[in-house]
């Protein structure tokens, strides 16, 4: 209280609840593009391109942009492009980035390896209607939207819990973080596709409450309607092939 005037009320910041653990979704760095007729290597049935010159350079920003950061933890999938992802901040930080599987990407069934992006640049049939319905199950072979929430849900609950009080950053994929993100808004998660490589995304987690915080931050990749070059030549922009969905 003041002496002798009136009591002030400031607006605050809300910080997490007491117990919960602050989980920072990264989506990895742009991964290189699809060539027609080369599947990606796979790695437990999941396409595993390495990143692109640019996702290198989204990843070199993202270790800069958390470095100062207190973090406990730095989670990744068994993807190669979260480990590369995740390789700046490590070394800034000192910290060994931790693997669980369930961070994978959703599982494209008949179109893995990069067939998703050649269907999807065709128009195929079951890429309009994943489009239309934000139904990953419409892909042949694929998991639901409902599989891929269960997994991905269990994975950073058992994260969050091994790390009350604390701050972690999770290097996974896009559409992980858009099943992540609508089911702490108790939504679909096809609201939240769309989250920009590099992006950074907060969480506060404590049991069943899940409060998002910020969604697609990524103030340090480029401006609100494009990637920043960051550097990258004209002949490695050709290469990358542009920003790629999966």
């Amino acid at each position: 209280m003041t002496s002798g005037g009136p009591r002030t009320f400031p607006q605050t910041f809300l910080g997490p609840m007491p117990g919960a653990c602050e989980v920072v979704l990264v989506r990895h760095g742009q991964s290189q593009a699809h060539v027609e007729g080369v599947p990606f290597p796979l790695v437990d049935g999941h396409g595993d391109p390495p990143l692109s010159p640019l996702g290198e350079r989204q990843a070199e920003a993202v270790g800069a942009r958390l470095g100062g950061l207190p973090v406990a933890a730095i989670w990744v999938s068994t993807l190669t492009r979260t480990h590369q992802t995740a390789a700046p901040l490590a070394r800034v930080l000192g910290l060994r980035p931790q693997v669980d599987p369930d961070l994978r990407e959703v599982f494209l069934g008949d179109y893995e390896g990069g067939e998703l992006r050649v269907r999807s640049a065709d128009g195929d049939p079951a890429v309009l209607e994943l489009r239309r319905t934000g139904e990953w199950g419409s892909i042949p072979n694929a998991e639901t939207n409902e599989q891929l929430r269960l997994r991905t849900t269990a994975a950073v609950q058992r994260i969050a819990d091994a790390h009350p009080d604390q701050l972690v950053v999770v290097v996974c994929h896009g559409g992980v973080i858009a099943a992540l993100l609508g089911h702490a808004a108790g939504t679909e998660g096809r609201v939240f596709m769309g989250a920009r490589n590099g992006s950074v995304n907060h969480l506060h987690v404590r049991g069943d409450q899940w409060r998002i915080r910020t969604f697609n931050d990524a103030s340090h990749i480029g401006s609100l309607q494009a990637d920043d070059p960051m550097g990258i030549t004209d002949a490695e922009a050709a290469a990358s092939g542009g920003d790629q969905s999966v």
